[in-house]
């Protein structure tokens, strides 16, 4: 099918000091949008403000403690990263990265490890998770940061992102939902001076100072064009620019020093429909599960710095997806006094928000007293959301205090890294495996690194893999690991009580002439000269292990590794039974040695956290039955993705909605795995698809403004059931999808993610699975009416085991009435 081509789009690009004038929309005061369960928390937080004189409020929002005159005392948050644990503390756990969690598209997964790493926050006594991370989304592969995200398809990163957020709330934890928004690089992304946000590493973030951006770009935020519907000519696989990705770290606390920026950040560039479809669709999961802060990037949208937009502030997030919490930069973020005030930043720099400043906005009306109590109003929403204010929580303990929050927590990261292992390939059913008498095993991911387990990991100056075994990350996603369980560890325990024998090669490049032998029954000879060659030969199997790096601070600079693939190849030359296992940041092409015939068998991961060597052995043995799929497209080569890290200050978004499988769908562009691929130790079928399809609807939504955008946006309108059979001989977990292509006239992608679950079921048994389509789910974002619609027309359904594994297919027709 020939495609047309999408739009140059026209990006407004004008000055960068916004207009105040629609500020005022975005109150919690002018009642537009209806509160639901945060009623209670805005009368407190309301009553505590009232009692407050300027100088008290202006110390409240930047980040200091306040006592009112009658003696009730608001302790400063305790702000701190992240998804994977309390970062940076003694006696706290390691848990898997937000990409392993979204590889287990578990959703009882989601939530329990939510709600376990609130439980160490909460008893730790810090307020506030600068987490969960819903964006960097994965615009491209070669984005640094793309492990501590859910992944690229809205649907499921909001899922996860709702989930965890929901998880932080129930036990007593702020959720502060991250990079508020099109934060998709590490590359450029950081500016010289400005003010500063984030969690620092024990305590809360500290709050830089700076100067105005000096940069002049645009009064419009969005293009009104409709063309992220279909992709360009121009973003066909390879048509992107290329250079070295680069960039600065970004850890620990931020710099007071108010000093002007001396560089900019980059703009990302996209249209109002892609804005929504694609990036905005996970934060309205975060603020209708209780999201109570959230930050903004320290990048550009459209010209105008994230922490200092009212479209984005005030419009976009306070009033068409009505957050009633706070907003706080990250680390430069903020770079003007008052263009962050006045549109929309409610959390900043005591260097740039200082008494005579504020006052003197105040004084000359460019900020008004309404908006500085809903800044102080919002500072307070989350900690009474969650009740807080019950006194329960233990006192803040210092970063090395004995204070053990770990409760069984490592059962949990155990059993959820094996959860998320993708069993990629397992030809003539060579795993699980079962008590080999020899086996060997190669790289340097099979061990722990020469000193740790937390060394300071960063991404500067370091190669694309990891020198160890890799099982969390650097910058704001590295978690504090109390220990590492590596491959090595848990297979030499498998290898005692099996009797197996042991061979191993601990790096990626070892050789030797040294003349070393090991004697080892069933060799050639009794002298075996230490190599890889030589240690892979009349092995039962060989296991390889493989990593690749990156996090905060860099881009990826390869999707491959020479080293790591000349390995692999070695060992399968010589030995006929290779299984590789691979612990990735994101997507790593394998293309060159895939199809190799004695490469049996690929686990394929993220970093698993403190359990990670158990979690892996435990799939590789069978005490788990994989069944976790892949959150993103795995290509058969880098060209093959249509977007890559962007070098210049504009970083234009013409792709549109077409990023990873639905633009390989859009341009019949074939994956080496496809998203959503996953295989299991036993086999399912499908049958009886059923469709409730909905009664005439209306095209735009007609209930309430509420927290999380309008409440009917959330209403079931059909269901869809189908019927597993588990036809194995194993017990097992399958993750039927479900999927919808939509009436031309919404102008979407081939087919979309709106539905999925993980249900296990015993061998020779069924279960019937129920998907619940919500009016948000067949909604598109119409461009000219600024609203959510509902296209008439025919919907196709398809249910299956991945985004091409597509084994039931319906379709419902939708009539809209005005």
């Amino acid at each position: 099918m020939r495609l047309p081509s999408l739009p140059v789009l026209s990006f407004l690009l004008g000055t960068a000091l916004a207009a105040t004038s629609n500020a005022e929309a975005g109150l919690l005061s002018n009642g537009k949008v209806s509160l639901g369960d945060w009623k209670s928390a805005h009368e407190k937080a309301t009553q505590f403000v009232a009692k407050l004189n300027t100088t008290e409020k202006i110390k409240l929002i930047t980040g200091s403690s306040v006592t009112t005159t009658d003696g009730e005392t608001f302790t400063a948050l305790d702000i701190l990263d992240g998804d994977m644990g309390a970062q940076a503390y003694y006696y706290v756990s390691a848990f898997s990265l937000s990409s392993a969690l979204a590889m287990t598209w578990d959703k009882d997964a989601m939530y329990a490890q939510g709600r376990a790493v609130a439980a160490e926050f909460y008893g730790k006594g810090i307020q506030m998770v600068a987490g969960p991370t819903s964006q960097p989304l994965g615009r491209t592969p070669w984005g640094g940061r793309l492990v501590e995200s859910f992944g690229p398809d809205p649907y499921l990163n909001g899922i996860a992102t709702g989930l965890e957020t929901r998880a932080y709330a129930d036990v007593g934890v702020i959720a502060g939902a991250k990079h508020f928004i099109l934060n998709e690089q590490e590359t450029n992304r950081t500016s010289s001076g400005g003010g500063g946000g984030g969690g620092a590493p024990g305590g809360t973030g500290s709050m830089g100072s700076g100067g105005p951006d000096s940069s002049s770009d645009s009064p419009s935020m969005f293009a009104t064009s409709s063309a992220g519907a279909m992709p360009s000519a121009s973003s066909a696989p390879g048509a992107a620019a290329s250079s070295s990705p680069g960039g600065a770290g970004m850890g620990g606390a931020m710099s007071s020093s108010s000093s002007s920026s001396s560089s900019a950040p980059y703009s990302s560039n996209a249209d109002d429909k892609t804005l929504h479809e694609t990036y905005l669709w996970s934060f309205y999961d975060a603020v209708h599960s209780g999201l109570g802060g959230i930050m903004c990037a320290m990048t550009k949208v459209n010209g105008t710095l994230s922490c200092e937009s009212s479209t984005l502030l005030m419009d976009l997030l306070k009033t068409e997806l009505g957050f009633p919490g706070m907003v706080w930069p990250d680390t430069n973020g903020q770079q003007d006094a008052l263009e962050s005030a006045a549109n929309g930043l409610d959390y900043g720099s005591s260097s740039l928000w200082t008494d005579s400043t504020i006052e003197g906005y105040l004084e000359s009306n460019n900020l008004t007293e309404a908006r500085l109590n809903d800044m102080a109003i919002r500072n307070l929403m989350g900690y009474y959301y969650v009740n807080l204010d019950n006194g329960t929580q233990p006192a803040t303990a210092d970063q090395d205090d004995y204070v053990d929050v770990r409760a069984n927590h490592a059962k949990l990261i155990r059993s959820h890294g094996s959860k998320s292992m993708v069993l990629l390939k397992n030809k003539n059913n060579t795993l699980p495996l079962n008590k080999p008498h020899k086996m060997a095993i190669f790289g340097s991911h099979a061990r722990a690194a020469i000193a740790g387990p937390n060394l300071q990991f960063s991404v500067e100056g370091s190669g694309p893999t990891y020198d160890g075994h890799i099982a969390t990350d650097s910058g704001s996603g590295q978690a504090s690991l109390p220990y590492l369980i590596t491959p090595e560890n848990a297979l030499n325990i498998k290898a005692s009580q099996d009797g197996t024998m042991l061979r191993w090669v601990s790096n990626d490049t070892y050789s030797s002439s040294s003349g070393s032998t090991l004697v080892m029954q069933g060799s050639s000879s009794t002298s075996v000269t230490p190599s890889i060659s030589a240690y892979s030969e009349n092995m039962d199997v060989c296991l390889v292990f493989i990593n690749a790096f990156a996090g905060e601070g860099a881009d990826r600079t390869e999707l491959r590794n020479t080293d790591q693939d000349d390995l692999i190849n070695e060992v399968a030359e010589n030995c006929d039974n290779t299984v590789v296992v691979i612990n990735t940041v994101g997507a790593r092409i394998l293309d060159s040695w895939i199809e190799h015939e004695n490469v049996t068998a690929v686990l394929y991961g993220s970093l698993l956290g403190q359990e990670s060597g158990n979690s892996i052995v435990d799939v590789l043995y069978g005490d788990v039955n994989p069944s976790a799929r892949l959150p993103y497209t795995i290509a058969k080569n880098e060209s093959d993705y249509n977007v890559e890290i962007c070098y210049t200050a504009q970083c234009n978004f013409t792709e549109g909605n077409y990023i990873d499988y639905r633009y390989f769908d859009a341009y019949n562009v074939t994956p080496r795995y496809e998203f959503g691929f996953g295989l299991s130790y036993t086999e399912f079928e499908y049958e009886n698809l059923h469709i409730q399809g909905p009664s005439a609807l209306s095209k735009y939504p007609t209930g309430q403004l509420a927290v999380g955008g309008y409440e009917d946006l959330w209403d079931t309108v059909a269901k869809v059931t189908v019927t597993i059979h588990n036809t194995g001989s194993l017990d097992g977990a399958e993750v039927p999808q479900l999927y919808i292509s939509y009436p031309d006239a919404a102008k979407q992608p081939v087919r979309q993610l709106r539905g999925f679950e993980n249900v296990h079921i015993k061998k020779g048994k069924q279960a019937k699975v129920t998907f619940s389509l919500r009016q948000r789910d067949i909604s598109y974002w119409d461009v000219e009416a600024q609203k959510w619609a509902v296209a008439p027309g025919k919907y196709a359904v398809s249910v299956g085991a991945s985004s091409r594994d597509l084994r039931q297919h319906g379709s419902f027709v939708v009539k809209t009435k005005a």
